[in-house]
């Protein structure tokens, strides 16, 4: 399976995947600067936002969470690596790792994640269709 991931991801252009990561960076900046309506722009009609084993659409997440989202990535630090692309006729997908430090609401945050955006493309350029966080606690004795 990691070989098809990992041959389908080299297959994605420069050029094909710029606009995609775009989109993805867009997202992340649109959180970080507090902008929850561009943020939400970037979401398809029909996204679902999946984390902490958690299903929401893309109304529940902009009820329940984006604002939670936008305070957690003001009060912390995130270091991205670069994106993964993969690309196959209108659809897409990113994954990215992370490291995540910092105090929110009174917690200590030093954590690692990892991201998997779906994307598609039509008339007005790619949307993102789902989101799937997950992160886990690091260790205090973990190599860094």
């Amino acid at each position: 399976m990691l070989a098809l991931v990992s041959a389908l991801v080299s297959e994605a252009s420069t050029e094909e995947s710029a606009p995609i990561a775009a989109v993805v960076d867009a997202f992340h900046a649109a959180l970080q600067r507090g902008d929850g309506k561009a943020a939400m722009e970037l979401l398809a009609p029909d996204a679902v936002v999946l984390e902490s084993g958690v299903s929401q659409t893309r109304e529940d997440y902009k009820k329940h969470h984006l604002a939670e989202d936008i305070a957690f990535v003001s009060a912390t630090k995130t270091e991205r690596l670069p994106l993964m692309i993969g690309k196959e006729g209108d659809a897409a997908w990113t994954t990215a790792t992370s490291k995540t430090t910092g105090t929110f609401k009174g917690r200590k945050i030093d954590s690692t994640g990892v991201e998997l955006m779906v994307l598609t493309k039509d008339n007005s350029g790619w949307r993102i269709r789902a989101i799937h966080w997950s992160s886990h606690a690091n260790k205090s004795d973990e190599i860094k």
